[in-house]
């Protein structure tokens, strides 16, 4: 008898247990699909994308467990883009803003989630090429004055990012309160 094969001695709390996670698998992978997809379908506007309303979506709704689509995500895009040079920072640039949207109370009124969510969102996609710099000084040697000229060099693009992360971030509390609700209904 195999794992996913019923096993009526097993307890039921034991079955409904490995369901649940069996679920979640599955779940998790769809989601980071999704994020992959979005990308891709998306590729045409320079930084401007759904990553980072979705990274907060995921993160609101399933907290520590949202790593798991997002890492799916950042697996996808090595797998089909090629675990590359510029691969590298994906390991921890959504991680930063998970972990941001984790110090974010979970009990926040809907009212100041309707701002700081967009605010939060939009201040990633502003940091953007800061926090991707780490990954370029050291893999390519840059000096202090490199990697400020690296920076610099590419904040047009982090305003367009940051810019299109806010109108995208305005998704936020209504696509986690539909999350929310489906995985009330799922569960």
């Amino acid at each position: 008898m195999n794992s996913f094969t019923p096993n009526n001695k097993e307890p039921k709390k034991e079955r409904n247990k490995r369901l649940q996670q069996i679920l979640e698998m599955c779940i998790f992978a769809m989601l980071g699909t999704i994020m992959f997809c979005s990308k891709i379908l998306m590729e045409a506007l320079p930084n401007i994308h759904l990553l980072g309303m979705l990274t907060m979506v995921y993160t609101i709704t399933y907290r520590k467990k949202a790593l798991i689509p997002i890492y799916v995500y950042v697996l996808l895009t090595g797998l089909f883009a090629g675990f590359t040079v510029w691969w590298i920072p994906y390991l921890y640039i959504w991680t930063v803003l998970w972990g941001v949207t984790m110090l974010i109370p979970q009990g926040i009124s809907k009212k100041a989630a309707c701002i700081v969510y967009p605010i939060v969102c939009s201040l990633h996609g502003f940091a953007f090429g800061l926090l991707y710099a780490p990954a370029q000084a050291i893999i390519f040697g840059f000096t202090f004055e490199k990697a400020v000229a690296w920076v610099a060099s590419g904040a047009v693009f982090d305003v367009v990012h940051g810019i299109g992360n806010f109108i995208a971030g305005l998704l936020i509390v209504p696509l986690s309160e539909l999350l929310k609700k489906l995985m009330r209904k799922t569960v």
